[in-house]
């Protein structure tokens, strides 16, 4: 069964209302330059609404190792999802440390999936977003039959614009890639930066627990 992450949130009620359709990973972004960044001293009410069972995980842009060390004691998460230029050996820096280990992939026409081998003993999974000069939440959508150039087989996340009306696409692609392991969505279910529609969220996880 595909697992779901919803990224993103930052708001104490908005994810005590998203939790409840029982996503597998909840994600929380401690990039300043993001819209969705949780700010510079978030209060540890937000990461206590998120049951056990599901996976924290704390977002980072080419932080420092310490810091995010820091945030992964103070806010007990689960996982790190790093979303910048990190380097596979700065990745194995958390690799058995109990803390799962995400590596984000800006992905476009020219991607040379190569470019993962040395990152494939450091993290847990990869993450899949489209290319753009930022660092995700654009919004924007990238080809997926670029994904046919991946063979590495480690599981990956599959993100960049993911919306509702992608779950027949969705479907067609969990049967021809045994390594596609998840959904991360984000701002196409948004009704402001942040701030997630929590119904929507609802019918669609229910939409992928059946796939």
């Amino acid at each position: 069964m595909l697992k779901i992450k919803i990224c993103g949130l930052r708001d104490m009620v908005n994810v005590s209302e998203v939790v409840k359709s029982a996503p597998d990973f909840t994600g929380f972004i401690f990039w300043p330059g993001s819209s969705r960044y949780i700010g510079v001293d978030p209060q540890s009410d937000l990461f206590s609404q998120v049951p056990p069972q599901i996976i924290k995980t704390g977002v980072f842009v080419n932080e420092e190792i310490t810091n995010v060390n820091e945030a992964i004691n103070r806010y007990c998460l689960n996982a790190v999802q790093f979303h910048g230029s990190e380097s596979a050996e700065y990745c194995r820096r958390f690799k058995g440390t109990g803390i799962l280990t995400i590596k984000t992939f800006g992905i476009d026409e020219g991607f040379d999936f190569k470019r993962l081998i040395p990152y494939a003993a450091s993290c847990d999974y990869f993450l899949f977003d489209t290319k753009t000069p930022g660092f995700g939440g654009s919004g924007r959508k990238f080809n997926k039959n670029i994904l046919g150039g991946y063979d590495l087989g480690k599981f990956f996340f599959l993100s960049g614009g993911i919306g509702y009306e992608d779950i027949d696409e969705i479907r067609n692609l969990r049967h021809s890639n045994n390594s596609f392991f998840g959904i991360d969505i984000n701002s196409r279910f948004e009704t402001s930066p942040g701030i997630k529609n929590a119904g929507l969220i609802k019918s669609f996880v229910g939409e992928i627990r059946n796939i």
